[in-house]
């Protein structure tokens, strides 16, 4: 095949600076298999619907083959002036097999033949992310089922607000894992629709299967409308959308492990394989792991709101604007399944530091809600028990005392209610295993919650 495979409406070359501006060839060559695999079922339908004849299917297969083994073993050179890995495949193909070649692309358009190869792409990429997920939500059980008993200052506000245990902290992550783990599956419903037959809108007289080619390539669905199909670039935010939910909760946590483990808190310790250092100054061991995982959340944000914009006001049907979808999808993916392999990493690594932790509880009044709880408990109106206790810490804060300073003689200052069983309510571990309401931080009910979650992690795996 010489010059583009549109010139013979065109009377002039198309410009060097053109063709580098219109290039999309550095983006998409990572679609080559998914091109192949594509062009193989398409040709494959042609030859059962008698379009094209059984040697020439042979060839084309044959052909496509040869192709993705040199492309693999870095033989095949990629010619930008082909625009696209599409056109690339296509002339080589025809270069290496003649006629045959160019009879491939019947009854499609690389209108309809480029959406089909990014949904098959965004297929693996999200199964990637989802094994990332089970890997990551696997990491947060294990950690969490070792620390029931450790018992941290569960915050509001960045201030101290109740002890909980630290795999009950832990357990929110899964939580928040375990919706993203569901958006993979949904996201996937709609992923996995076939647009291959749609041509450049509005379908093709050949007599192609389409459902034949679906079930061929794995697909669960055909596309509707040929209109829809190759101008719908929704599975794309979807999945952009998704990755930018993941990033958002692994950087809540990469958040959390940087507070935790700077000098004023020091509740962690982190394991050095997944730490840095300084040039300049030899006692640095910088968490550039979670900074990092926190920061390239923002660009993941910045690629769902490039293909928000690009799509918007686009009139259908296909528009060259949306050659620019697949930079953004790639990084979203790319990023978000680095980002759950190093985080399930470094949650693996990461541990409890015992005297950081203790010297914290005893700070910032954590019990005070007992103290609240302890006088409501015996009669007193809840809002008359918090200004009681609101009292108690105020004093405490002007004489630089804590709780455990305080006598039962300073106490029943406040109030005649209070009995010698109040010191025992106002411990740490005690105010943890009083929370027994379902979804609570009592011991009991996280080592529970712990197996339903393993339960549920199984489930997903099997399918169930």
């Amino acid at each position: 095949m010489k010059g583009k495979p549109w010139s013979g409406r065109f009377s002039q070359e198309t410009e060097k600076l053109v063709e580098r501006f219109t290039s999309s060839v550095d983006v998409d060559a990572r679609l080559y298999l998914e091109d192949i695999e594509a062009s193989k079922a398409h040709a494959r339908m042609l030859g059962r619907r008698g379009i094209l004849g059984e040697a020439e299917v042979e060839a084309i297969l044959g052909g496509l083959d040869a192709i993705r083994q040199d492309i693999e073993s870095g033989s095949f050179v990629f010619d930008p002036g082909l625009e696209d890995v599409h056109m690339n495949i296509e002339v080589e193909l025809t270069r290496r097999i003649g006629e045959a070649g160019k009879k491939l692309h019947t009854a499609r358009s690389r209108n309809d033949q480029v959406v089909t190869d990014l949904r098959l792409y965004t297929r693996k990429a999200l199964e990637r992310i989802a094994s990332g997920l089970e890997s990551f939500m696997d990491a947060v059980l294990d950690k969490a089922a070792e620390h029931v008993d450790t018992i941290i200052p569960g915050m509001t506000h960045l201030q101290h607000a109740q002890p909980v245990s630290l795999a009950h902290h832990l357990l929110a992550y899964f939580e928040m894992a375990l919706r993203d783990r569901e958006r993979v599956s949904q996201v996937m419903e709609r992923v996995n629709v076939m647009p291959l037959g749609s041509a450049a809108l509005a379908g093709t007289p050949h007599g192609i299967d389409r459902l034949s080619t679906a079930y061929d390539l794995g697909f669960t669905a055909v596309a509707r409308n040929s209109i829809d199909a190759v101008s719908d670039r929704d599975f794309a935010l979807e999945a952009t959308f998704l990755c930018a939910v993941i990033m958002m909760h692994l950087s809540r946590l990469a958040e959390e492990i940087v507070i935790w483990n700077s000098q004023p808190f020091s509740f962690v310790e982190l394991p050095d394989a997944y730490c840095t250092g300084s040039s300049i100054m030899p006692q640095k061991k910088n968490p550039d792991v979670a900074e990092l995982v926190r920061g390239k959340t923002g660009t993941v944000y910045g690629d769902l709101v490039a293909l928000l914009t690009m799509m918007k006001g686009l009139p259908l049907a296909y528009n060259r604007d949306m050659q620019e979808d697949k930079g953004p999808l790639f990084r979203s993916l790319d990023t978000t399944c680095a980002c759950l392999d190093v985080m399930a990493g470094l949650v693996r690594g990461m541990e409890p530091n015992g005297p950081g932790i203790e010297r914290s509880l005893k700070e910032g009044f954590i019990t005070a809600t007992d103290l609240a709880d302890y006088l409501a408990s015996r009669g007193m109106p809840f809002r008359d028990a918090h200004r009681v206790t609101g009292e108690i810490v105020s004093h405490c804060l002007r004489t630089s005392k804590v709780f455990s300073d305080l006598t039962l003689e300073d106490l029943k200052a406040f109030s005649p209610l209070f009995e010698p069983g109040v010191f025992e309510v106002i411990d740490p571990r005690v105010s943890v295993d009083r929370r027994t309401s379902m979804g609570g931080t009592a011991r009991p009910n996280v080592r529970a919650a712990l197996d339903e979650a393993r339960a549920i992690l199984e489930g997903i795996r099997r399918g169930a």
